[in-house]
């Protein structure tokens, strides 16, 4: 059976040693978010902070730190809930095997949402909440793990609503203190369409926001679900519990499971500067307009338990919820794309930079010398698909040339796309369209590029371990490492000025115009070649998220024929950080030291960090 309240899945993880609990009290301005940090990099339990400073609530986090305890969690409803999902991507599945899916009408009556009566909440105000900062340079404690609920003004109800996942900023910048709190969403997402249909009829939008309640909800709240199937049915369905709703005197509603409910109104054209946050890039996303939240009321259980994540560089525990989405859902997309086999956007590089598919290249095929013909089909199809429409760089080779090809193992399938690219015909850009509100890398607020680099045929090349012995740089650069064969990244001096970059990509292509580097097809220009070539974690995070496609990759003798660019020698990526960037995240020192001491032999982490 599912778990009616969070209380209730946070004493089974107790009872099974998936949970710890910190009784001493702690500082919520970073302390809390650095004790998370270190539990989830050492693969460490969901934690259970009994003492916040300055909130009487209590909080859990790291519920969702591992697949594996995401999966206990939902050990009931994995199976049915798969099913539930394959039938509504793939309904004459349905006709074709009617006795493997008898079940599922049942599953998906049984996960209807059920309106309650109304249920007794307390009150109080924002700032009586867990006002939780995650890094250093945050404009002010974020709400990391809400539900946030809204309805289409055209088509009333639950069934019709949205309950999505976007971040909430509680208190700093010109907010009026329990009065006003920041929205950051883009428009074309399910609230978005509901706040422009409000604006276009002059109306406030209700929006509803749920913390806690039970764990499904959240999940419910990030889960790309196949048209016509609402997230309140999945929460219902993954949780093995109806999602309970009521309204309240103000129209609004109120999740009754929930542990805490904050209404307001977000007022047409009325926004506010929402920012800086530490994002899961691995930056803070700076401060720019977003909508406003008027507060109308703060409702919490009596025994209420605030859930909070902490958002950065991946891996972290977001990188969990998305191994359970894709258990759940991975098989959606094939069946939406002919011919898609498998599409990864990868963590390490902060999802939306950068993805890996794999697709069928079944054109001509007698035609001896295959090239990518199908497989560029398919990328257009996946870089208009949903989130994927985000991405800047997709790589996509095809499944003819390896049937052992992984998309979630980079280093094979760096080294299969660089023994095949042909960077005179491979490369495809799409230039001054629509990038991650998050990536700054463009040229502007949601601006940027994007690059398919579709590779199919034989092996062109061996890839080279080292370089060879007569190699060397054009001055002023000096330091190189490899990260793996066939990639050299080249450290460009601190003392180089942006200004100066032309003039040194100039250099690199005039000195390398005639040489012999067959076996080194891409050269990534970076600020620390050590760091950069440490491992391919860090290497895709400093290549992907530090580069604009149609701005910063180059080519040695490169060549624009008929509007198509190419080169015939190693690609040049440009992945510095440049002027325009937003900061890197950092840990503060002090907290860092104090985190440790709770590691130490009598501390409350001894054993767990």
């Amino acid at each position: 059976m599912g778990y009616p309240n969070l209380q209730a899945c946070i004493t089974d993880l107790e009872k099974h040693g998936h949970l710890i609990r910190i009784k001493q009290e702690v500082n919520p301005n970073l302390e809390m978010a650095a004790i998370h940090l270190r539990v989830f990099e050492a693969g460490g339990p969901a934690i259970l902070f009994e003492n916040v400073k300055g909130s009487k609530f209590p909080a859990v986090s790291n519920l969702f730190g591992t697949l594996e305890r995401s999966k206990f969690i939902f050990r009931d409803s994995l199976e049915q809930v798969n099913t539930l999902v394959d039938v509504k991507n793939n309904p004459i599945q349905a006709l074709k095997h009617p006795f493997k899916y008898a079940n599922v009408a049942l599953t998906a009556l049984s996960a209807l949402p059920m309106k309650v009566g109304r249920r007794q909440f307390e009150k109080c105000d924002i700032s009586d909440l867990p006002q939780i900062v995650n890094w250093p340079k945050d404009g002010g404690p974020f709400v990391t793990m809400p539900q946030v609920y809204t309805e289409d003004s055209d088509k009333p109800g639950v069934m019709n609503a949205n309950l999505g996942m976007y971040r909430i900023q509680l208190a700093g910048n010109d907010y009026i203190l329990n009065k006003e709190i920041g929205l950051h969403y883009q428009l074309h997402r399910g609230i978005g369409v509901h706040q422009t249909k409000a604006n276009a009829k002059g109306q406030p939008l209700k929006v509803s926001i749920f913390v806690g309640g039970p764990p499904s909800h959240p999940v419910a709240a990030v889960m790309p679900l196949p048209e016509g199937l609402s997230e309140m049915t999945f929460a219902g369905a993954l949780g093995n519990r109806r999602f309970r709703y009521f309204y309240d005197e103000e129209g609004f509603c109120i999740s009754a499971d929930a542990d805490f409910i904050i209404t307001g109104t977000v007022e047409p054209h009325e926004n506010k500067p929402e920012g800086p946050f530490g994002d899961h890039l691995g930056y803070y996303s700076l401060t720019h307009p977003f909508p406003l939240l008027k507060v109308h009321n703060v409702y919490h259980r009596k025994d209420a338990i605030w859930s909070f994540t902490v958002v950065g560089r991946p891996p972290q525990e977001d990188t969990s919820f998305g191994a359970l989405i894709h258990e759940i859902a991975g098989s959606a997309l094939q069946e939406e794309i002919p011919g898609l086999h498998e599409v990864n956007a990868v963590d390490a590089a902060g999802v939306h930079p950068l993805l890996f598919a794999i697709g069928s290249e079944r054109y001509t095929p007698y035609i001896k010398e295959r090239k990518p013909q199908e497989i560029l089909t398919i990328a257009n199809h996946i870089l208009g698909k949903n989130q994927l429409s985000l991405a800047k760089y997709l790589f996509i080779a095809a499944a003819e040339d390896d049937p052992k090809l992984d998309v979630n193992n980079i280093g094979q399938f760096l080294t299969h796309i660089l023994q095949r690219i042909d960077p005179t015909r491979d490369l495809h850009f799409y230039t001054r369209t629509t990038i991650d509100t998050l990536d700054y890398s463009g040229s502007g607020l949601n601006s940027g590029s994007k690059v398919a680099i579709t590779v199919a045929g034989d092996i062109k090349r061996e890839l080279w371990a080292d370089v060879p012995a007569n190699f060397s740089l054009p001055k002023p650069l000096v330091n190189y490492q490899m990260v793996i064969p066939g990639i050299l990244a080249i450290e460009i001096p601190k003392n180089i000025r942006a200004s100066d970059m032309p003039m040194i990509i100039e250099f690199l292509q005039e000195h390398f115009a005639e040489a012999d580097l067959a076996g080194i097809p891409l050269f990534v220009l970076c600020d620390d070649a050590a760091f950069t070539a440490q491992n391919l974690n860090n290497f895709v995070w400093v290549t992907f998220t530090r580069s604009n496609p149609s701005h910063d990759i180059y080519g040695i003798n490169e060549f624009t024929e008929h509007k198509h660019w190419g080169c015939d020698g190693p690609l040049i990526i440009d992945a510095r950080i440049k002027p325009h960037h937003a900061p890197v995240l950092e840990k503060d020192q002090e907290v860092e030291k104090r985190v440790n001491v709770m590691g130490e032999k009598g501390g409350e982490l001894c054993g767990v960090i």
